[in-house]
């Protein structure tokens, strides 16, 4: 299972160096095309890079509770919230997915898919267009409750199946 709490650090240390740029440089938000600070590009990247790490870890958990038919590929899952557009559906899909196969090991409704993929939805959107440190802190709020559920199915017994 990822490490949550560094998802969490990392938004954070993401949202500070935000702050810190935007206070040092304000013509980051003039609109002018100017390159960010090196210190803001470090802390997005890493915290974006994390992310993938993470989704890639749920995937890899979840094939192998699966014994590999889970239709998501842990490479896969990681890699199409890199291309452009599709990354937004993909944001929805994935998480959806992920609770729906919760709820099929589980003997009762323990997430709701599409509450689920519009919650990962809305955090990614906030990700990429409005502000990265926040964004990212929601993102792993998401896979907090995903790692719930997650446990909580490995916690219970198996559902019997016919």
């Amino acid at each position: 299972m990822p490490k949550i709490w560094v998802g969490y650090l990392l938004g954070l240390a993401t949202a500070t160096a935000e702050v810190v740029a935007v206070t040092l440089h304000p013509e980051l938000l003039q609109g002018k095309l100017v390159p960010p600070p090196l210190y803001l590009f470090l802390a997005n990247f890493i915290s974006l890079v994390y992310w993938l790490v993470c989704v890639y870890e749920y995937h890899v958990v979840i094939a192998y509770l699966s014994g590999g038919v889970y239709p998501i590929k842990p490479s896969r899952a990681a890699w199409f919230h890199l291309i452009p557009i599709y990354n937004f559906y993909w944001a929805y899909k994935w998480p959806r997915e992920f609770a729906v196969f919760v709820n099929s090991r589980s003997q009762s409704i323990v997430m709701k898919p599409e509450r689920t993929g519009w919650m990962a939805f809305v955090a990614f959107l906030f990700f990429v267009l409005f502000a990265r440190g926040l964004g990212m802190v929601f993102l792993f709020w998401v896979a907090s409750y995903l790692s719930a559920g997650l446990r909580r199915v490995l916690e219970s017994p198996p559902v019997a199946t016919s």
